[in-house]
């Protein structure tokens, strides 16, 4: 689960309502105390927050699966001698992103990829 559907999920609950449906959940004590509402909202809100500023600060294709035809130009430009800043660049990924399909597709030796190592 991404910390985005997590925050929708406490967000409804916050709000008492089912987290898929929207509807209104009845009986749920514990919803209803001020302070459990008010820890959920922050939650919600932290969570969204950080979601937002991890969107802004990563490139806007990390984390995305690659497709066949993306691994084909990116092992093109590798075996070009296109440097890793420049394959980031042109895939919008990070380092690790980078350093880490090469070393799958056998470009790399793990030891040569510091950033992908801690995957």
């Amino acid at each position: 689960m991404d910390e985005s559907t997590a925050a929708g999920i406490v967000k409804a609950l916050a709000v008492a309502a089912h987290p898929t449906t929207g509807e209104r959940l009845t009986d749920l004590g514990v919803l209803h105390s001020p302070d459990v509402v008010c820890a959920l909202q922050l939650a919600a809100d932290a969570l969204e927050t950080r979601t937002q500023r991890r969107r802004t600060s990563l490139p806007r294709n990390a984390g995305k699966t690659w497709t066949p035809d993306e691994d084909e130009r990116l092992l093109a430009g590798y075996d070009g001698g296109a440097t890793l800043g420049q394959l980031m660049q042109q895939h919008e990924r990070t380092r690790a992103g980078i350093e880490a399909r090469l070393v799958k597709h056998g470009r790399l030796e793990r030891e040569q990829a510091p950033a992908a190592r801690i995957r």
